[in-house]
């Protein structure tokens, strides 16, 4: 396994405000029974099945109850030690103990209010390959009005953490920190003295500024617990299945949308953020999508950029429209992909660097291999919806089931002669369409 030169931090320190109604301040937010196991026994297990099994745990308030429990259950094979804050140390001064305990590995650090059922190998795979000192975890969420918004490069560095402080009159990615990262073990040269730190502000942010950290995008089970509503969803979620499913080393389901005519009102060529309009009901559409397990998916043609009426910047910031919008109704996609190219040549204003053959135009199906590949997509029972017939010999291509929504071009491109699987009127009839024949 790759995980045989790291170990897990959790960070399970803290007093647990939030959760006082659950605590009663009778014993540390960690320990709160999650359908029967504490939340950190939770985290610990899914740790020790990709063979983590070195387990710091950096303690506090009623602490010793973290302790008293684990010295009377046996976890085969974990070897765990404390971390034990005479004073409040902040979320990241503790790690300065690190170096006393001469570890020198790379390591893993949870909070302890952080749910989460992931495919360890993936995410450190990710880590070396990108050689940087630190790999945080990130995914979109539901409200990302009210949330910090991670800055993600095309190279998938971090640049910034856009705070949701900021008045935020433009366009963001949907993309939050889930609470789990990889830090090289060089990252502790930073620890000079024991003083209290904050992980984002004092150890993060500077790490950032140095181009040296990275964000790992995942659909997996990750879910901050640290609220009443939120626990009491994640109880839910776990008897459901869902936590299991999410692990990207189970095969996962899709909805791959098209985006022009689906998603958003026809327009033609959109070059310009002004002309994007959602199609009525698409956020409800793609938030059943999301509370349903499946992934939400979004593939494109952007034959715009290739044309030259706008550039690859242009487009992203469309896209940053979209996911702002549908984070406005709770709503979210998994990931997006767009192709910027088109073969033909001889338009007056046309970019010569995008005029390519390429394997990702649909109706080939690259950009949906790539996502098969990055999430583990399971092919057979997954879908291809939209609104021509491009997108149809697409979905066949790749193996998909397919869907035509009569919003849009309805079909009417006629560029291929191919019938879908299905007729839906528009997104939301084709999302119920897939969750009416699943089991999932």
């Amino acid at each position: 396994m790759m995980t045989e030169n790291y170990i897990a931090v959790i960070q399970a320190g803290g007093l647990g405000t939030r959760m006082v109604e659950i605590t009663q301040n009778k014993i540390p937010k960690p320990m709160i029974l999650l359908n029967g196991k504490p939340i950190i026994q939770w985290q610990i297990e899914n740790l020790v099945s990709y063979g983590i099994n070195e387990i710091i745990i950096v303690i506090g308030y009623l602490g010793w109850k973290i302790k008293e429990y684990f010295d009377n259950i046996n976890i085969s094979g974990v070897k765990l030690e404390y971390i034990e804050e005479e004073e409040p140390l902040g979320s990241g001064g503790a790690l300065y103990y690190l170096k006393q305990l001469h570890y020198n590995k790379n390591f893993l650090l949870i909070y302890g209010d952080v749910i989460f059922d992931i495919e360890w190998n993936r995410m450190i795979a990710f880590h070396e390959s990108h050689e940087g000192i630190a790999t945080l975890l990130i995914h979109p969420n539901a409200h990302p009005y009210d949330s910090d918004m991670i800055i993600l490069e095309e190279d998938k560095r971090i640049s910034g953490i856009d705070s949701k402080y900021n008045q935020r009159n433009y366009w963001y990615q949907n993309l939050v920190n889930a609470g789990i990262y990889i830090f090289s073990k060089e990252t502790l040269n930073e620890f000079s003295e024991l003083k209290k730190r904050d992980l984002e502000k004092d150890i993060l942010h500077p790490l950032i500024l140095s181009g040296k950290v990275y964000g790992y995008r995942s659909p997996e089970y990750v879910k901050d617990v640290g609220i009443p509503e939120r626990y009491r969803q994640a109880c839910k979620e776990q008897k459901a299945g869902i936590w299991k499913k999410k692990n990207l080393r189970n095969h996962q389901r899709c909805i791959f949308l098209d985006r022009d005519g689906t998603i958003n009102k026809y327009c033609n060529l959109i070059s310009k953020e002004e002309d994007f309009e959602l199609e009525e009901n698409a956020a409800e559409a793609i938030k059943k999508i999301n509370e349903s397990g499946y992934l939400a998916i979004v593939i494109t043609n952007q034959p715009v950029v290739a044309r030259g009426l706008c550039e690859i910047k242009d487009v992203e910031n469309i896209h940053c429209k979209m996911q702002v919008l549908l984070g406005e109704k709770g709503a979210y996609l998994d990931d997006i992909a767009f192709c910027p190219h088109h073969p033909d040549k001889g338009y007056p204003e046309e970019n010569v660097i995008y005029k390519i053959e390429c394997t990702c135009r649909k109706p080939l199906t690259g950009m949906i291999n790539l996502m098969k590949e990055k999430y583990n997509i399971d092919i057979l029972n997954s879908y291809m919806v939209g609104d021509s017939t491009v997108d149809i010999q697409t979905g066949k291509n790749a193996g998909l089931r397919t869907i035509m929504v009569t919003t849009g071009e309805a079909g009417k491109d006629e560029k291929y002669n191919v019938v879908a699987d299905y007729i839906a009127g528009n997104i939301m009839e084709a999302v119920e369409i897939v969750l009416s024949q699943s089991t999932y």
